[in-house]
């Protein structure tokens, strides 16, 4: 069975950090491009950033310089380490995966992140 799982979300101060984690099954990550997804109450889903299958990494301008996006092949995990958070970056991140940057085809329940003193 494919799909992606996420984990690592919680509350967290303003200038503080979190790690999630997108765990996969059912299909290598290596060879798939797994994003970075988050939606606030009434916003849009933004996506905040991309690691394709050769590696590069994208991220939305709001996040760039903050967030980083790795791969551990040997875990078949994805993670999303998050610095200086803000209160904007509250949101239900969810994690994607498809064969590129620009279509998915599994998506995870989400994780709550919540940045507040």
């Amino acid at each position: 069975q494919v799909q992606v799982v996420e984990s690592g979300g919680d509350l967290v101060q303003p200038g503080g950090s979190l790690r999630l984690s997108c765990a996969a099954s059912g299909f290598t990550v290596e060879y798939y491009a797994i994003a970075w997804f988050r939606q606030a109450p009434g916003k849009e889903r933004e996506r905040v950033s991309c690691i394709n299958s050769s590696g590069n990494t994208y991220y939305s301008d709001s996040v760039k310089g903050r967030f980083t996006s790795s791969r551990d092949n040997a875990k078949n995990t994805v993670y999303l380490q998050m610095n200086s958070l803000k209160p904007e970056d509250a949101a239900v991140y969810y994690c994607a995966a498809g064969e590129s940057c620009s279509y998915f085809d599994y998506w995870g329940q989400g994780t709550q992140v919540t940045v507040s003193s």
